[in-house]
């Protein structure tokens, strides 16, 4: 079934809806009255039609596995087992084929927004393998599963179907055409539908930003992304450090929040192996960089900036070291040729 929610479109065609909604029988998720308050704050609040959102919906199928993913108990896995599955000999090939391939396109979005294109695309590299892994589940199912179904995220999902349903609109697209994660992420960088209307940017000029099928558009829109949260040029992203006492837990408590500056953290038993400006703003991190081997680790502004994009310091951390593995292999290649 195809289904538009382009509002001018459904205009020539009332008559024909308003016949094929008294044939359709309202389905269990449409029968819900949650589900009936929405489609009427959606009508209200952003003028969609009615009747081709009660379509919609009754063209929803829940999905309970995605219910048994959010669930299931998650133990984070240590560094030395969590990178290999990033930074890896295939990922960076695929890495370098990418950058090679949107060459033009890196260096302009590095030019607009300050983002060297080495990070873009290792961006892209650890959310989807730089496109080859965007998600099968069709977005309208995923989102609308969590939204009626979960009811810890519900409240901040229903925020995400409410500016997933205003996205296919606003790119004249069918609602059932978009491919998602389980958890309703977009395209190349995995966008959720609020980061798509923040940040998503039309790349090439085309009037869409095709997150899905455009690097392009995928490649601005992570720069614009790292720039809206402060990326700065820097030759420094993370630095190793050795802590003592008894005190230094309190900064790791704030690893997510980018509150000390390197002077601030000598009090607390924490000290930078290699120089850099105290007044500098760090996180600091463990990681078991191998069994039963703890190390500490300063992130810095751009390292903090990266896990706004996913709040994981493994993530930031993986993200940074791929970005750096193909600057050597793009250079070494450059040397060898």
């Amino acid at each position: 079934m195809k289904i538009l929610l382009d509002s001018k479109k459904l205009l020539g065609i009332t008559a024909l809806s308003l016949i094929i909604s008294s044939t359709v029988q309202a389905g269990d998720l449409t029968a819900r009255p949650e589900v009936g308050k929405f489609i009427d704050t959606m009508v209200q609040k952003h003028g969609f039609n009615k009747e081709a959102l009660y379509r919609v919906f009754d063209d929803v199928v829940e999905k309970p596995k995605i219910i048994e993913i959010l669930d299931r108990p998650s133990t984070a896995k240590p560094w030395y087992q969590y990178h290999p599955n990033f930074i890896n000999v295939k990922r960076i090939s695929n890495g370098l084929a990418f950058i090679r391939e949107n060459q033009d396109a890196l260096t302009r979005a590095e030019q607009k927004y300050g983002v060297p294109g080495e990070y873009i695309a290792a961006i892209l590299g650890v959310e989807t393998d730089y496109g080859r892994n965007t998600g099968s589940f069709r977005a309208i199912d995923a989102i609308t599963t969590i939204a009626f179904d979960y009811p810890r995220r519900s409240e901040y999902y229903l925020q995400e179907l409410e500016q997933f349903l205003i996205l296919a609109r606003d790119e004249n697209e069918e609602v059932n055409s978009f491919k998602s994660s389980y958890a309703g992420a977009l395209g190349l960088p995995q966008f959720m539908p609020s980061s798509f209307h923040q940040y998503a940017v039309d790349g090439n000029g085309d009037g869409h930003k095709d997150i899905w099928n455009t690097p392009e558009d995928a490649i601005d829109s992570v720069a614009n992304y790292l720039q809206s949260f402060g990326w700065k040029p820097s030759s420094q992203n993370v630095i190793k450090a050795n802590v003592s006492g008894e005190t230094y837990p309190t900064v790791v408590a704030e690893r997510f929040n980018l509150k000390y500056t390197i002077a601030d953290m000598a009090p607390f038993g924490i000290q930078p192996q290699t120089e850099v400006d105290p007044k500098e703003k760090a996180i600091l991190f463990p990681i078991e960089s191998a069994p039963g081997k703890v190390e500490y680790l300063l992130g810095l502004n751009n390292f903090y900036v990266i896990t706004r994009y996913n709040k994981s310091t493994l993530y930031a951390l993986s993200v940074i070291n791929l970005a750096e593995a193909l600057k050597t292999a793009k250079n070494n290649l450059k040397s060898s040729s």
